[in-house]
């Protein structure tokens, strides 16, 4: 296998988690539901995938292990910040901060170990092409959220309830009922993002193994405003950034400064992106 063709496998795996995720946010954001929990339902997917599999043998019971608790998690969001109207930024850290306790405490409890589970009978995702079935359902998922959106009758309703509730409210939709639906579509595709970190991209568990993942597709749903082709473009360049980092380890860089490499990258992006739309905001007089 060539280098070229060697890397370019290695962004299409790191591109999986970071995509699923950030189409998770930016249904969300669409909504009106700011969620950067998606780092802590990750993790949730994470160790319940493996869980399962472990337990069954079967990867894709870990698979659909992962979406249903992934999803299940994100309802403390949706009650909390839908329901009870509180905020959704607290309520979202709390949940990466609970999520990571939580598979900690149940690591030591279910397998008797600390740090990282890993075992030979562990069973991963099979291969098609070199990348997981997961990272083919992605990309249909972005077609899947485009269409939805823009033209679906739900996706316009979606985004009349993120935009103008009350008015979406006096035509006969309701706003929550909707976001609802919103927080659990993204707490299912973290869920999905999960089970490809543990079950696809390595076979195993590992605390904390999400490692900032999660906070990296807010950005991506931030810089991409949103729309299922810009997140894709912005997780995009964040997966380049890591495989990149990879390959640089084999150069002789340290870890230390290889893995860095996705967070500034993702500084970096902040800052030009929120610089661009400040120089655009003083040229037109429109506030962004």
């Amino acid at each position: 296998m060539s280098l070229e063709s060697d890397l370019f496998l290695s962004v299409i795996r790191a591109l999986t988690p970071i995509l699923l995720a950030a189409l998770g946010g930016a249904i969300c954001e669409r909504a009106g539901v700011f969620n950067i929990g998606l780092e802590g339902m990750m993790l949730i997917g994470c160790f319940s995938a493996v869980t399962t599999s472990w337990f069954t043998g079967s990867p894709w019971l870990g698979v659909l292990a992962a979406a249903f608790a992934a999803a299940a998690y994100s309802l403390i969001l949706a009650v909390g910040a839908v329901t009870l109207r509180g905020d959704a930024v607290v309520l979202g850290v709390a949940m990466n901060l609970l999520a990571l306790g939580l598979t900690g405490f149940l690591l030591r409890t279910v397998f008797g170990v600390r740090g990282t589970f890993d075992d030979p009978a562990l069973a991963g995702l099979p291969l098609i092409g070199g990348q997981s079935p997961l990272a083919y359902l992605s990309w249909a998922a972005v077609a899947l959220t485009a269409f939805t959106l823009s033209r679906h009758v739900l996706g316009l309703r979606l985004r009349g309830v993120g935009e103008a509730p009350e008015a979406a409210a006096a035509l006969g939709v309701n706003p929550v009922n909707y976001r609802y639906g919103a927080v659990l579509a993204a707490g299912t595709l973290c869920g999905l993002a999960g089970a490809q970190l543990a079950l696809g991209n390595v076979t195993l568990f590992s605390e904390n193994m999400t490692a900032g993942r999660g906070w990296i597709a807010v950005v991506a749903v931030m810089l991409g405003r949103a729309a299922p082709i810009g997140v894709l473009l912005a997780a995009l360049l964040f997966a380049v950034a890591e495989a990149v980092g990879f390959r640089l380890q084999g150069l002789g860089l340290p870890q230390q400064a290889t893995d860095a490499a996705p967070y500034a990258v993702t500084l970096a992006a902040l800052f030009l992106t929120t610089a661009g739309r400040r120089r655009a905001a003083r040229t037109t007089g429109v506030v962004v």
